[in-house]
C-alpha cells in the first residue's frame, strides 16, 4: 500500500485556509468570514496523479511562536509532525501581515508552496502581484487561487505533486544582524551535537531560531540539557547589551523589513490604497454606529427568525402533506398487527413528525451563512463587546454564542478563540444555553400550536432569552469561579465580502444534509425505542370497561355522534396504556419534579428522551399522541392538553436544561474535566427549573 504524503495547510487566521481545504479535498468543514472557525486540526486523503496526499486543515496561527493558547494547536503540530509539504495559504490583499508567517515558516526548512488566495479581489482593485518575483524571494512556488470559487485549485495539486517528487533544495534564509546570525549558529551547532541522529541542519537552525526567541515549549523539552539553558541565557543577554532589543523583537524587524522590501519590488498599486478601504469604513459608520447599531443587530436577528418561520410554512406545509398522504397509504395498505403500528406509530410519526421542519432548518442557515459571508457577524462582536464586559465577559464570547444557534458541539471549541483562561471556561459552560438547531423544531412546533399568528417573534424572543440567559448566567459564573478578570478585547477585523453563491447554498445543503442525517438515524432509532417503549408490556391488566363500551357503540347505528364517542373512548384506552407502558411508568415516576411547572408525564417523558438529543422531543411527541390522534392531530392534542402558560414553561425548560451527550462529553474535553461538565448539567437543569416555574407562575397570574 502507497504511504501518503502529509500536506499541512497552514496560515493567518480568516486567509482562507479551511475554504482551500475544503476545495482539495471535497471535504464540507464550516467556513466563515470571521477568524477562529478552525479550532482543531482536520485531516483527509486524496489521490492526485497517483500520489496518496493526506491533507491536514491546521488552525489558524499569526506566528509559530506566539504564547496564546488557541495557536497552540497549529504550533504544536508543524513542530511534532513535521509535515512532508507546507501549503502556506496567505491573503492576497493583505501580504503585509501574512508574509510575517511566511518568513517563519521559510526557517523550518520544510517543502513549501505559497498561495495567494482570494486572487480575485487583488484584481479587482487592480494591484498587480509578480509571482516570479515572489517564488524566487521565498524559496517556493507561488500559485494564486479562489478558493471560494475553485480557481487554480487544479494548478495547486499539480504543483504539490511536483513538489513531493522534487529533490530537497537547500533552505533560504533570511539577513539577519551579523550577532544574531552568529548567536544562531552557536546555538544551533549545540542543539546538532546533542540530538546528533534527530536534527537535519534546517530543522536544527529553525529550533535555535525558535528558542532564541524565547519558545517556551522547546525551551522546557530542552530542560534536562542546562548547558544548552545557560548557552541561550547568555546569547540572549549579549544581544540585549549589544542592541538594546531583546532577540525576539530583532529576528521580527528582521522578517518585516524582508516583507517590506519584498513587496516594494513585486507589488504594483494602480489605485489608492485607501480608496480600497473606502467602503469598508463607510459601512462601518453605519453597523457599528454606536447610537444605533445595537439596535440593528436586534433587528436583523428578528427578521431572521421572522423570516425563517413565515417563508418556511408553505414548503413546511407541502412536506406536511406528502408524510401526511404517506402515512395514509401505509396505514390503508399494511395490514393490522404489531408491524403496522410500529411503522405507522412509531417510524413514520416520529421521523415524518420531524422532517417537517427541514425548510425552517435551511432558512435560518441561509440567514446565517450570509451573516458571517459577509463580515457583519465579527463586527458583531464589537458591537456586544461594551455590554458583555459589563457582565464580565469577551465580545469575542459572541462567536461562540452564535455558532451555538447551529450546533452546541463547535460553539464550545470555538471558544478557544478566547486567550484569558477563567473567561473561556465561562464561555464554555454558557455555550449550552444558546439555541441550537436541534431545538428549533420544538419551538416552531409550540409557537405555531400556541402563537399562530405571532410565531416568529416568539421563537425570535426564544433566542433572544438564550442571549440573555448566557450573559446572567455569566454574572453567576462571574462569581462562583475564581480567577482574574478578562483581556483586553482584540480582534481582527475582515474586510466586508459579498459571499458567493456557492458558499451559501453550500451552507444551506451542508445544515439539510446534517439535519436529514439525524432524522434517518438519531431520530429514527429514537422513534423505534420510543414507540417500544409506550407500546410494551403487553401483559399488564387494562380496564375491561373500555372494551365493553366500545362493543356497545360499535352496535349502535352510524352517525357522527357515534364516531366521535368512539375516538373519545379509544382515545381514553389509548391514554390508559400509554401511562402503564414502560415510559409510562418511568416519566409517572418523575413527574413530581416537574409538577410544579404544570409538566404532565407526556412533557416528562420529552425531556428525559431530550438528554441524548434535542431533536429527538419533538419526535417523542409525535408517537406518543399518534397513539390516539393519528398523524394529522398530534400537534392540535398538545394545544389542548396543556395551557399557554405551560407551553411557554416547556420552551424555556426545552431551551435551558442539560446539554445533550455530545456536548457534555466536549465540555469535558474543552474544560479539562468532568467536573465541570457535571456542573454544567447540575446548573442548567436547575436555572432551567428555576425559569420556567417563574414563567408559569407569571403566566397564570396574567391569564
Amino acid at each position: 500500500m502507497t504511504s501518503s504524503v502529509t500536506v499541512a495547510l497552514v496560515g493567518n487566521p480568516n486567509a482562507g485556509v479551511t475554504s482551500l481545504f475544503n476545495a482539495l479535498t471535497g471535504a464540507n468543514n464550516p467556513v466563515a468570514n470571521y477568524p477562529r472557525v478552525t479550532t482543531s486540526s482536520a485531516t483527509r486523503e486524496i489521490t492526485h496523479k497517483g500520489v496518496v496526499l493526506r491533507f491536514v486543515d491546521v488552525p489558524g496561527i499569526y506566528s509559530v511562536n506566539s504564547q496564546a493558547d488557541d495557536e497552540k494547536v497549529g504550533q504544536d503540530f508543524l513542530l511534532d509532525q513535521s509535515p512532508d509539504v507546507i501549503v502556506n495559504v496567505v491573503d492576497a490583499g493583505h501580504l503585509d501581515r501574512h508574509l510575517f508567517l511566511t518568513t517563519q515558516l521559510i526557517e523550518t526548512g520544510i517543502k513549501r508552496i505559497t498561495v495567494l488566495n482570494m486572487i480575485d479581489e487583488v484584481r479587482r482593485h487592480g494591484t498587480v502581484l509578480d509571482t516570479e518575483m515572489l517564488a524566487s524571494a521565498l524559496g517556493a512556488p507561488v500559485v494564486e487561487t479562489c478558493a471560494l470559487k475553485g480557481e487554480g485549485v487544479d494548478v495547486l495539486l499539480d504543483t504539490i505533486v511536483a513538489q513531493v517528487a522534487a529533490p530537497a533544495a537547500d533552505a533560504i534564509r533570511l539577513h539577519y544582524d551579523t550577532h544574531l546570525e552568529a548567536a544562531i549558529v552557536r546555538i544551533q551547532d549545540h542543539l546538532a551535537n546533542l540530538h546528533p541522529q534527530e536534527l537535519t541542519p534546517a530543522r536544527s537552525r529553525w529550533l535555535a531560531i525558535k528558542i532564541l526567541e524565547g519558545d517556551d515549549t522547546i525551551i522546557n523539552r530542552e530542560s534536562d540539557h542546562p548547558e544548552l539553558i545557560a548557552l541561550v541565557t547568555k546569547e540572549r543577554d549579549h544581544l540585549a547589551h549589544e542592541h538594546d532589543e531583546d532577540a525576539a523583537t530583532m529576528l521580527a524587524t528582521s522578517r518585516f523589513a524582508f516583507v517590506n522590501g519584498l513587496l516594494r519590488e513585486a507589488r504594483q498599486q494602480h489605485d489608492d490604497p485607501d480608496q480600497r478601504f473606502k467602503l469598508t469604513r463607510i459601512l462601518d459608520n453605519f453597523f457599528l454606529n454606536r447610537a444605533f447599531g445595537l439596535p440593528l443587530l436586534l433587528l436583523i436577528m428578528w427578521v431572521m427568525f421572522e423570516t425563517t418561520f413565515s417563508l418556511g410554512a408553505v414548503p413546511t406545509e407541502w412536506i406536511k402533506s406528502g408524510v401526511d398522504a404517506l402515512t395514509k397509504f401505509v396505514d390503508d395498505t399494511l395490514p393490522a398487527g404489531m408491524f403496522h403500528d410500529l411503522v405507522v406509530n412509531g417510524v413514520l410519526a416520529g421521523v415524518g413528525g420531524t422532517i417537517v421542519f427541514l425548510p425552517n432548518i435551511v432558512i435560518l442557515f441561509f440567514f446565517m451563512a450570509i451573516l458571517s459571508g459577509t463580515g457583519y457577524l465579527a463586527r458583531a462582536s464589537f458591537l456586544m463587546d461594551r455590554v458583555m464586559h459589563k457582565f464580565g465577559l469577551h465580545g469575542t464570547t459572541l462567536i461562540p454564542m452564535v455558532a451555538g444557534f447551529g450546533c452546541n458541539v463547535p460553539a464550545v471549541m470555538a471558544s478557544r478563540i478566547i486567550t484569558n483562561k477563567r473567561s473561556r471556561l465561562i464561555a464554555i459552560l454558557i455555550s449550552p444555553f444558546m439555541s441550537c438547531s436541534a431545538r428549533l423544531p420544538t419551538f416552531i412546533l409550540f409557537a405555531g400550536a400556541f402563537f399562530a399568528d405571532l410565531a416568529g417573534t416568539v421563537v425570535f424572543a426564544i433566542y433572544m432569552l438564550s442571549i440573555a440567559s448566557a450573559i446572567l448566567s455569566a454574572v453567576v459564573l462571574n462569581r462562583l469561579i475564581p480567577g482574574s478578570g478578562s483581556d483586553a478585547f482584540v480582534m481582527d477585523l475582515p474586510p466586508y465580502r459579498l459571499p458567493t453563491l456557492h458558499s451559501v447554498l453550500h451552507h444551506m445543503w451542508d445544515s439539510a444534509q446534517g439535519f436529514v442525517a439525524k432524522v434517518t438515524g438519531v431520530i429514527l432509532v429514537g422513534s423505534i425505542i420510543i414507540w417500544f417503549l409506550q407500546e410494551f408490556p403487553k401483559d399488564v391488566a387494562y380496564s375491561q370497561d373500555y372494551d365493553a363500551g366500545i362493543v356497545q357503540l360499535e352496535g349502535q347505528p352510524d352517525g357522527a355522534d357515534k364516531d366521535e364517542a368512539l375516538r373519545s373512548l379509544k382515545a381514553a384506552q389509548a391514554q390508559e396504556k400509554l401511562e402503564k407502558s414502560y415510559m409510562g411508568r418511568v416519566s409517572i415516576a418523575v413527574t413530581p419534579v416537574f409538577k410544579p411547572l404544570g409538566f404532565s408525564w407526556h412533557e416528562s417523558s420529552a425531556i428525559m428522551t431530550g438528554f441524548v438529543a434535542k431533536e429527538v422531543v419533538v419526535a417523542t411527541y409525535a408517537v406518543i399522541y399518534a397513539q390516539d390522534k393519528g398523524s394529522t392531530g398530534w400537534t392540535d392534542a398538545i394545544k389542548a392538553a396543556m395551557p399557554t402558560a405551560t407551553a411557554v414553561a416547556f420552551m424555556i425548560f426545552t431551551l435551558l436544561y442539560a446539554p445533550c451527550l455530545s456536548t457534555i462529553a466536549i465540555i469535558a474535553k474543552e474544560s479539562g474535566s468532568w467536573k465541570w461538565a457535571a456542573f454544567s448539567v447540575a446548573y442548567s437543569l436547575s436555572f432551567a427549573w428555576l425559569l420556567a416555574l417563574a414563567a408559569v407562575t407569571i403566566g397564570r397570574l396574567l391569564v
